[in-house]
């Protein structure tokens, strides 16, 4: 847990550093920059962690729910999306900040996805490619190294979203486009992860991917529209 937890700090650390290296002016005092931080934090990490607490009802009754092990990176980016429009909401905020964390998010989670590779935890089906991985934690079987590939996708859609926010391309709808680029990989990927099939015979993560990628294209055709009256 220690590793996992230096792994952790390692990304949160480079996420500000490439917050600062990488800067998007905005109008915005300290105080108000402040308040969309902590509501961009606080709505992720609620959203990675309220579809485990959802599910567990009588660990969500007793409150232990929310000190269990579960989360995931797919809710928690709408969450983290929702905290900073609640955050701005109440700071009487017009301006448009998902630009901001378009590249620093990436690169937190594509750091962070290491540590779940550390931990053993998120990963593959069984697998005969020669880059199998085997997790002593769960069984001797070479698996899919899951997580990196994951890595591998945020810290490319970091560098990808770069190039764009510097070139001016999507200007305002950046932080989207990485959503809805990511629940597509997610859609993908889900066929080589161990989870239980739902209706469909899609998982609970696909189902979610569909239902988020419905809302956010709905929110980039809304801003799109707004931007040209």
């Amino acid at each position: 847990m220690i590793g996992y937890a230096a792994i952790i700090l390692a990304a949160m650390t480079a996420a500000t550093l490439v917050s600062r290296l990488i800067p998007v002016p905005l109008p915005l005092s300290r105080t108000q920059r402040i308040g969309v931080a902590i509501g961009g934090f606080l709505g992720a990490m609620l959203g990675a962690k309220l579809p485990f607490v959802l599910a567990d009802w009588e660990g969500f009754l007793s409150g232990a729910a929310w000190f269990s092990d579960g989360k995931t990176i797919l809710c928690g980016l709408v969450g983290g999306y929702a905290g900073v429009e609640i955050a701005k909401w109440s700071l009487h905020i017009r301006t448009k900040t998902g630009d901001s964390f378009a590249v620093p998010v990436p690169v937190a989670v594509g750091i962070g996805r290491l540590g779940c590779f550390h931990a053993g935890c998120c990963y593959g089906t069984p697998t005969t490619l020669p880059w199998g991985v085997v997790f002593p934690q769960v069984d001797m079987v070479k698996r899919h190294p899951t997580q990196l590939y994951e890595s591998a996708f945020h810290l490319t859609a970091a560098i990808v979203l770069a190039a764009l926010l510097q070139r001016g391309l999507f200007r305002g709808q950046l932080i989207k486009l990485y959503i809805l680029a990511y629940v597509v990989y997610r859609f993908l990927t889900e066929m080589i992860r161990p989870e239980a099939r739902l209706v469909g015979n899609l998982t609970g993560y696909q189902w979610s991917c569909l239902a988020i990628g419905v809302l956010f294209i709905w929110l980039w055709r809304r801003d799109a529209t707004r931007a040209t009256i």
